[in-house]
């Protein structure tokens, strides 16, 4: 008997991806993915419970994915710090080693299932940044963002949660055939309609199979899913990484924020965008302290 909290696959799609089951209401069941940000809904009869050696074996190979996706942002950030303890040392004498502060911006992140967003939390806390996490389902998105952004005020707003498409509800270009991207869509459309500066306030929106172009003509730096494909529970976090340890004085590179994801080009996607940290001299304890 499949029940709330059980681990499946579907039969009817080889079993490529495990899911937890959300809900059951008869035979249909409401499914979230374990490592990806995709919803569905299944027959009960096309469910296989996923047994525990065979869940280990694949989150052996998620594990993987994220240690490989981890260790090419500790490389960008150590050639970012470099640059970073270069340009503050320009103004010193030689030999005089520069001494520097820097202030990361505020980091928002609204996910529609709560079990990601402890994981998310947990990475941006691995990567050094500090930031409000806020679970909401997707549809009260739109209604309590602005609110959420008022309390925290944040520079960067990470809106992501689960969503998918239905072939059997339209085609890839109508919003009206994706579960979740059309509250995605109107979140941002609301954060640009009072913060309408790209670099001031940068938006990643979107989950899996999301409408791209919808979010990016919305107003978001970055979303997904550019063909529509599944996206990892924590790249948005990596992408917000990405634009708060980039100094405001440059651009960022598309290309080096995607490439650290564990989806790539095919699963992200943005604009061109400027970065959000600021550095500072000289550094000291106290002033560290006040700030």
């Amino acid at each position: 008997m499949i029940s709330k909290g059980d681990l499946v696959t579907r039969k009817s799609y080889q079993n490529d991806i495990i899911f937890r089951v959300q809900s059951t209401n008869g035979p249909l069941v409401k499914l979230v993915g374990e490592h990806v940000r995709l919803e569905a809904d299944a027959d009960i009869q096309d469910l296989q419970i996923v047994t525990g050696a065979e869940y280990h074996r694949r989150k052996e190979q998620v594990d993987q994915q994220e240690s490989y996706s981890y260790r090419l942002f500790r490389q960008d950030y150590r050639l970012l710090k470099e640059t970073r303890e270069s340009e503050a040392g320009n103004g010193y004498t030689t030999g005089k080693e520069a001494n520097y502060f820097q202030i990361p911006p505020r980091i928002l992140h609204v996910d529609g299932d709560p079990l990601f967003l402890k994981k998310c939390i947990a990475v941006y806390e691995q990567l050094g940044l500090q930031v409000h996490g806020q679970y909401l389902h997707e549809k009260e998105m739109p209604g309590q963002i602005m609110s959420l952004i008022e309390k925290v005020q944040p520079e960067i707003v990470v809106i992501t949660g689960h969503d998918s498409y239905s072939k059997a509800k339209g085609t890839t270009r109508e919003l009206e055939a994706y579960r979740h991207s059309r509250y995605f869509v109107e979140a941002v459309r609301n954060i640009r309609h009072k913060y309408p500066n790209f670099d001031q306030m940068v938006i990643f929106a979107g989950a899996c199979q999301s409408h791209f172009e919808s979010l990016i003509k919305a107003g978001a730096n970055f979303a997904s899913s550019p063909e529509r494909v599944n996206i990892h529970a924590v790249d948005p976090v990596y992408v917000a990484a990405r634009v708060a340890y980039t100094s405001f004085m440059d651009h960022i590179n598309i290309w080096e924020v995607i490439r650290n994801t564990i989806s790539g080009e095919s699963g992200l996607g943005g604009v061109e965008t400027r970065g959000l940290l600021r550095i500072g001299i000289p550094y000291s304890k106290e002033s560290q302290e006040d700030l």
